[in-house]
C-alpha cells in the first residue's frame, strides 16, 4: 500500500486561494479540511508559523502526513469538520483566515484500498474516517432500491437513477469498485458522453457515506462565529450541490442590508477549469470567498 509520503498531492487552486484569502504574518489560520497539507504549508509560510494554525481532519492517512507541520507547533484535531466547527466555537475561538476545500484528495482517489475511485479495483469503503461504521460496500448491498434511487437523483445528480439502482440490486452482493463501475456502465450502453457512467454513482454514495452535505449545512452557519472582524473565508466546492449550499449562503448574508454579516470577496466563483489548468483534478472545482465585516 502506498503511504502519505509516496502518494502526490497538488492542493487545487492555489494560488487562487491565497489570492482571496491574503493571510498576513502574525494571523490565525483555521483549515477545517487541512488534509495532506497543501493549502496549510503554503498559508503558515505566509503567517508565520505553524503555531498560529490549526489543523482539522478525519483520515488516518491525512494526520499521519500532517506530522512535520503538527511537530513545528500546529494544533491538530482529528474529527469531522462540522464536529471541529462546533467545538471551536462553542471553545469561542477565532480564525483571521478560515479554509474548506470540500474535495476528495489525490492520496485518498489514488489508493485503490480506500474505495474512491472506479479507475481502479479495491474494496467499496469511501469512508474520510476510516473508524466509521459504515462503508460503500454495506450501503450498495443493503439499502432498499427506492432508497439507492433517492441517493443517485439527489447526490449524484444521476438522470437515470431508478433504472442504475434496478441494475445495482439486482447485481447484489457488490464487492469491489470494478464491479459496482461495471454494473452502471451496462446500463449507459450505446449512450455514453465524455465521463465515465458510473461518475454520478461513485460521487452519489461517497456523499451519503460521508453525510457530506449534512456536514456542510451544519458548518456554514458557525463560520459567522469563527470569523474575527475583517477575517475572510474560502471554500473550494467540486459539484454544483455543494456550490450551491455556499452560494446561498454567503449571499443570504452578504444581502441582508444593515444586517449583512459577510461581503462577498468573489463576486463569482473561482473556476479550477481556467485558474488551475495544470492540474486536471482541478476542472470541477469552484472557489467562492467572503470576509466577515460583523
Amino acid at each position: 500500500m502506498n503511504t502519505p509520503q509516496q502518494l502526490q498531492h497538488i492542493p487545487v487552486l492555489l494560488q487562487a486561494t491565497l489570492d482571496v484569502l491574503k493571510p498576513q504574518k502574525g494571523e490565525s489560520y483555521l483549515d477545517l479540511t487541512a488534509g495532506f497539507g497543501g493549502h496549510a504549508k503554503q498559508v503558515i509560510a505566509s503567517i508565520g508559523g505553524a503555531r498560529l494554525a490549526m489543523l482539522v481532519d478525519r483520515d488516518n492517512m491525512a494526520i499521519t502526513a500532517l506530522t512535520p507541520l503538527i511537530e513545528a507547533g500546529a494544533r491538530v484535531l482529528k474529527s469531522d469538520y462540522a464536529a471541529a466547527a462546533k467545538k471551536l466555537a462553542e471553545d469561542g475561538e477565532q480564525f483571521d483566515c478560515i479554509l474548506l476545500d470540500l474535495g476528495v484528495s489525490s492520496p485518498q482517489l489514488d489508493n485503490a484500498g480506500r474505495g474512491f475511485s472506479f479507475m481502479q479495483e479495491g474494496p467499496l469503503d469511501m469512508r474520510m474516517d476510516q473508524q466509521a461504521e459504515q462503508t460503500a460496500q454495506a450501503l450498495v448491498n443493503k439499502a432498499s432500491k427506492d432508497e439507492l434511487t433517492r441517493i443517485l437523483r439527489d447526490y449524484g445528480e444521476e438522470p437515470h437513477a431508478a433504472k442504475v439502482a434496478q441494475a445495482i440490486y439486482f447485481a447484489r452482493p457488490i464487492h469491489t469498485t470494478a464491479q459496482l463501475a461495471e454494473v452502471v456502465a451496462k446500463t449507459y450502453r450505446g449512450r455514453r458522453g465524455k465521463t465515465h457512467p458510473a461518475t454520478r454513482t461513485f460521487q452519489a454514495i461517497r456523499i451519503a457515506v460521508n453525510d457530506e452535505l449534512t456536514q456542510l449545512a451544519t458548518t456554514l452557519p458557525l463560520l459567522l462565529h469563527l470569523l474575527k472582524p475583517g477575517g475572510r473565508v474560502a471554500i473550494i466546492s467540486f459539484h454544483s450541490l455543494e456550490d450551491r449550499l455556499v452560494k446561498q449562503f454567503f449571499n443570504e448574508q452578504a444581502r441582508a442590508g444593515y444586517e449583512a454579516t459577510l461581503k462577498l470577496i468573489t463576486k463569482q466563483p473561482i473556476s479550477g477549469a481556467t485558474q488551475d489548468v495544470h492540474n486536471p483534478r482541478a476542472r470541477s472545482a469552484k472557489l467562492r470567498a467572503a470576509v466577515k465585516i460583523k
